[in-house]
């Protein structure tokens, strides 16, 4: 009886370790205008099912599951969460004190290597302040090395490239995913102290990527001749330089983004534009090189000689001309809550509405290669949703609900528990 009795332990703990875990309640919402950004597009009077984090139905007519939570919209626009594509939220706090700037490196080892993930902070309370726009995702994009000392530097200490871009979610943790882009800028920032000098380093030193991916044993026996880059930065390289990364380039003029399209030709490489004032005036180049480009639809002022050509039509003209954009907010830490109305501007500049809302949600999660994970409302994606008061793109329209993976976010933040605490009427705290 007992070895009977044994294997039968032995069948139900084998079970047990390969059975599904059981599925929790489901939440549907109905009688929603869904703006799904999906194959199913707008729907006047849809429901929207989630489950464990993910949404597992999306559709009119569709009959909530029989464990569900039922919510009635009550007519009110639903979205995805908002996805914010340059930003440096949980690792930068305050612009002008340096001790809350995990954003940058000033080491001279590291500089594509830099991974600002070590420093994200869960507790930062730009994020809050975020997610009440809508927000529930952002691309965190370091900026480039202080002082003269980022990884890569040349002899006049600028530094090539700043880091690494990763992926966060506005809740919990934040980190979602990690490098996804190498970020550096050219022009009147880069490195070398000139464009010229700049090309020059680039193409050196992604000839020292070639050559130490092609002699590692060499390199580790030291029979390799001396390169500049550490052996860090080297191997953040390679998923660049083999297309399995993209390089993020922060450039502004016309001239400096037929450069950075050219070197991306020249090495094979994939590029995405970061900022590209001027990337209407060569906007047939973009597409035709199916470049996406990360722009601020209202940079119109010219701060200085890169950006003289800034135009408000920029997102417009870039749209049009079939190129992949992405819509970001004018500050990447306190301004990120403004990324809807940056949206909006651009609409009344030319941008069609779907294209605007398109370049603050599913466009970003493209770029970056996440589509099929985030910035839609379609069965198998991320459950991030927001459910709003009126027009997303309408500054006076506010969320009155945000999920991330499923979970409902409080609608507060440091900002708005402060305007509560002194804000008085009577002369007393309220």
């Amino acid at each position: 009886m007992k070895p009977i009795l044994s294997a039968l332990a032995g069948l139900l703990a084998a079970c047990a370790l390969t059975a599904p875990a059981l599925a929790g309640p489901a939440t549907a919402f109905v009688h929603a205008r869904l703006l799904t950004m999906g194959p199913a597009g707008e729907i006047a009077d849809g429901a929207v099912v989630i489950r464990d984090g993910k949404i597992i139905a999306v559709g009119a007519g569709l009959k909530p599951p029989a464990d569900a939570v039922v919510i009635d919209a009550k007519g009110a626009v639903i979205t995805p969460g908002l996805f914010a594509a340059n930003t440096v939220l949980g690792v930068r706090e305050v612009n002008s004190v340096k001790g809350t700037d995990d954003a940058k490196s000033a080491s001279s080892e590291l500089g594509a290597a830099f991974d600002p993930q070590y420093g994200l902070n869960p507790d930062s309370t730009l994020v809050p302040v975020a997610r009440l726009g809508g927000v529930t995702r952002a691309i965190v994009v370091p900026a480039p090395g202080g002082d003269g000392e980022g990884g890569g530097a040349d002899e006049d200490g600028g530094s090539l490239f700043a880091g690494q871009a990763l992926a966060i979610r506005l809740s919990g943790d934040l980190l979602y995913k990690p490098r996804l882009a190498v970020a550096m800028t050219f022009g009147e920032g880069g490195a070398g102290g000139s464009r010229g000098a700049e090309i020059g380093l680039l193409r050196a030193r992604f000839e020292e990527v070639r050559l130490f991916k092609q002699n590692r044993a060499a390199y580790d026996r030291g029979e390799l001749r001396d390169l500049k880059l550490s052996r860090a930065d080297l191997e953040a390289l390679i998923p660049v330089l083999e297309g399995r990364e993209p390089l993020l380039v922060t450039v502004h003029r016309a001239a400096d983004i037929r450069q950075v399209l050219a070197f991306a030709r020249e090495q094979h490489l994939r590029v995405i534009l970061n900022g590209a004032e001027e990337g209407w005036r060569v906007a047939g180049e973009i597409a035709a090189a199916k470049v996406a480009v990360i722009l601020n639809a209202t940079a119109d002022l010219p701060r200085n000689f890169e950006i003289v050509g800034a135009s408000l039509q920029n997102a417009a003209k870039l749209r049009a001309a079939g190129v992949e954009i992405a819509i970001v907010s004018p500050d990447p830490a306190h301004r990120v809550r403004e990324l809807r109305y940056e949206a909006g501007s651009a609409v009344a500049q030319g941008l069609p509405y779907a294209a605007a809302l398109e370049a603050i949600t599913i466009a970003p999660a493209r770029i970056f290669g996440l589509a099929d994970q985030l910035g839609s409302l379609q069965p198998g994606r991320a459950a991030d949703l927001v459910v709003w008061e009126g027009d997303p793109l309408e500054p006076r329209s506010l969320p009155t609900a945000i999920y991330i993976d499923g979970v409902a976010q409080p609608l507060r933040s440091r900002a708005l528990d402060l305007r509560d605490r002194y804000e008085t009427g009577d002369g007393a705290p309220r």
